[in-house]
């Protein structure tokens, strides 16, 4: 067991400040127990001293794309996209089509030790390789608990690459599902025909699932449903019941009307907001207004710092939303609600974060808000621990030789770059 000596444990929920000893349990269902004394420890408990230091909740990614990884540097597309369905096509569905089993094991162990390294440790992640679709889901398992991140995953069901590329998606699905926890993926409604979207219901219904999707991130995506099936997205995604499961996670909602905001309000769905991929593909901006309190927050796999979209949801929220400090916390915590609440795996009390907080000024019950927004960095997080176990270490991954994974990631990056060449 892991004893945190000296800590200042800050309640994620409450925000009370409290001095204490602490002994974590290893374990999805780990203990975390507040010690007076250090006396009658085992010889085999791990003492991390942590005077000065702040202790709390770790993070979880409510929405991420592990397939993006390897993209940071990559070369630029042979035609410059002008609009958002260029950016896929000629960005992100060229790249995932390269991707290889080495490739999505690379991308999966460089996303898991980022997450790690920023204080999350529970990541949900929507992965699309249209290529390798079988045993992907397996690999990006595999390499998560070689890190020691817990996960939900999914595979991207789409029409986009023909009915058999979705029909595999659909299996790989099924077969995932049988030992794993995770969702039903799907891309978003324009590449989705009827005929997938009814199997992958269906699928939710027979599994108890969810579906996570993404929903009208661009407005072609309402011009798509409008033209192609009479109504908008979140009613097409009504009608076939994607919204009865409190499982199920709509990415972005950014281009929706007030009914379709009246029925996510009134249903058991979360919805996920990534404010800075909204930025960097231009295609508008995030407005709680109408849609409930079931919002949190995720990366869309620009990268692996919760801390950093909690701060860019207040920033460009403050012209574009009704958000403040605490609305903006409330939303980074959100993803804890979500996984409790569907009982989820993999996201107990005894995953904590250690920070080293060297603030200036008074930091205190009433004022944490405030460091959260202004103060407080992934630069902070000193030691991870994930289900019970240090898998962070002053700075440094503890499960795995950070530099070889390091080496493996660069080399799979190259090779995907030269395949890329030939797009």
């Amino acid at each position: 067991m892991i004893i945190l000596k000296n800590a200042t444990y800050i309640d994620w929920k409450t925000f009370d400040f409290i001095k204490t000893n602490l002994l974590i349990e290893e374990g999805e269902n780990g203990a975390v127990k507040f010690l007076n004394t250090l006396e009658g420890l085992n010889a085999d408990d791990s003492i991390i001293d942590c005077t000065g230091k702040y202790v709390t909740k770790s993070f979880a990614v409510g929405h991420h794309h592990v397939y993006s990884a390897l993209a940071r540097g990559m070369p630029a597309p042979k035609k410059t996209p002008t609009n958002f369905y260029e950016i896929l096509q000629y960005i992100w569905w060229a790249l995932d089509k390269k991707l290889d089993k080495d490739m999505i094991e690379a991308s999966a162990l460089a996303t898991a030790m980022a997450c790690a390294k920023a204080g999350s440790t529970f990541v949900i992640d929507h992965h699309a390789s249209p290529n390798n679709i079988e045993g992907s889901l397996e690999i990006i398992a595999g390499a998560f608990k070689k890190v020691g991140i817990s996960h939900l995953l999914c595979y991207e069901i789409t029409d986009r690459d023909g009915l058999d590329k979705a029909e595999k998606g659909l299996a790989e699905t099924e077969n995932y599902l049988k030992n794993h926890q995770g969702l039903i993926g799907l891309h978003a409604s324009f590449t989705v025909g009827e005929e997938t979207l009814k199997k992958a219901t269906d699928l939710m219904q027979k599994k108890n699932s969810g579906i996570h999707i993404h929903v009208a991130e661009d407005k072609y995506d309402q011009k798509h449903c409008l033209r192609n099936y009479g109504k908008r997205v979140v009613e097409r995604l009504h009608e076939y019941g994607v919204l009865n499961s409190s499982k199920t996670i709509l990415g972005h909602c950014l281009h929706i009307d007030d009914h379709e905001r009246e029925l996510i309000n009134t249903s058991k769905s979360f919805v996920v907001q990534n404010t800075e991929s909204n930025l960097n593909n231009n295609v508008g901006y995030f407005s709680s207004k109408g849609v409930g309190e079931n919002i949190m927050l995720g990366t869309d796999g620009m990268h692996s710092d919760m801390l950093r979209s909690a701060k860019a949801a207040y920033f460009v929220g403050q012209g574009f939303d009704t958000i403040n400090f605490s609305s903006a916390y409330t939303r980074f915590r959100k993803v804890h609600h979500y996984i409790n609440a569907n009982n989820f795996k993999g996201d107990g009390e005894n995953n904590l974060v250690v920070l080293n907080y060297d603030s200036p000024t008074e930091i205190n019950k009433e004022n944490f808000p405030g460091h959260f927004i202004f103060g407080i960095n992934s630069n902070h997080v000193r030691d991870v621990i994930s289900n019970g176990k240090l898998i962070v270490k002053d700075g440094i991954i503890q499960t795995v030789n950070e530099q070889n994974m390091l080496g493996f990631t660069q080399e799979q990056s190259l090779r995907l770059w030269e395949k890329l060449k030939t797009c």
